[in-house]
């Protein structure tokens, strides 16, 4: 990753905020922090791009606004939380704005992208990350339609209108990148309650059905589909379903629901992905959706007892 020791800094300040105070996390963040910026410096992937997050306030979106400033880009949060949005916008630096967006409304949506164009010149790089998680029974019997509508006017709805506007600026230019936030329960059933796998997999077809259309102004679009990360909406979900168990064992799970002995996922593993895929390194790259999950749903064991 194309850090400097003062983007570690900021990271850790960064996900100090989103993932809590709890100071068993603290040790967790910074040996994180060291390993991945202890050797690197920063980059220019994104230098002179300009790119507008949703849901960058905190979590995955947040470390990829800070990724992106590394790089050389200038980027818009655009978040529901305003206090939170600004306190980013302000911890990230000179190169990152602030904009209210609440994605299910579709003029803040298309404000938002007038917003970084007026401020910022243009729009290079659109990253539809906002999301919320679904708290549901988890029998398709019991499914709770109203909640199922909520859950969908975020995470798909959110998607098609930020897909759109940022189109809408794009087409013109013949230019840009697109990205949105999917999930592996998008891509292999099972893995979460039944209304937020929809949305995840309505995400990574979106992105294929749009990318026909879009290739032909030469921009691109595609999805990435992390493994679970420790991030401030997985500890809330996690600590309902662990109640009592302290931070750092709750974190412990995570990191060793995955199959890649060694490591885990990790924020900064999702980041890097939206950096290649906005960066010119991925120049060919359209349609397409990137699972970050080390190879866990490449298969499934048959687990044959030895002969």
């Amino acid at each position: 990753m194309l850090w400097g020791r003062a983007g570690a800094t900021m990271f850790v300040s960064g996900v100090r905020s989103f993932l809590g105070h709890s100071g068993c996390l603290i040790p967790w963040i910074q040996s994180t922090a060291n390993r991945e910026f202890s050797t690197n410096t920063a980059g220019s992937k994104l230098h002179g791009k300009v790119a507008l997050i949703t849901g960058a306030a905190s979590g995955l979106g947040k470390v990829a606004a800070a990724t992106f400033i590394a790089n050389g880009a200038k980027v818009v949060i655009a978040d529901i939380d305003s206090r939170l949005g600004q306190e980013t916008a302000d911890q990230l630096g000179p190169h990152a704005r602030f904009t209210p967006c609440n994605v299910v409304k579709e003029l803040d949506v298309s404000n938002a992208v007038d917003f970084t164009v007026s401020e910022l010149g243009h729009l290079d790089i659109m990253f539809n990350n906002a999301g919320i998680p679904c708290k549901t029974p988890s029998s398709i019997a019991d499914l709770d339609l109203a909640r199922f509508d909520q859950v969908m006017a975020t995470n798909v709805r959110g998607m098609v209108a930020g897909i759109k506007h940022a189109s809408r600026v794009m087409i013109p230019n013949k230019t840009g990148s697109i990205l949105c936030t999917a999930s592996v329960t998008g891509v292999l059933g099972g893995m979460s309650q039944h209304t937020y796998s929809i949305s995840k997999c309505a995400v990574i077809g979106l992105v294929r059905s749009v990318s026909s259309e879009l290739c032909r102004h030469g921009i691109r679009i595609n999805s990435i589909s992390p493994f679970v990360v420790p991030t401030r909406l997985v500890m809330n979900e996690m600590k309902e379903i662990y109640a009592g168990a302290e931070i750092g064992r709750i974190i412990d799970i995570i990191n060793h629901a995955g199959v890649l002995e060694g490591t885990s996922c990790e924020a900064v593993d999702i980041a890097n992905a939206a950096l290649y895929l906005a960066s010119d390194d991925a120049k060919y790259v359209s349609g397409q959706n990137l699972v970050i999950d080390g190879g866990f749903t490449a298969f499934k064991s048959l687990n044959f007892p030895q002969p």
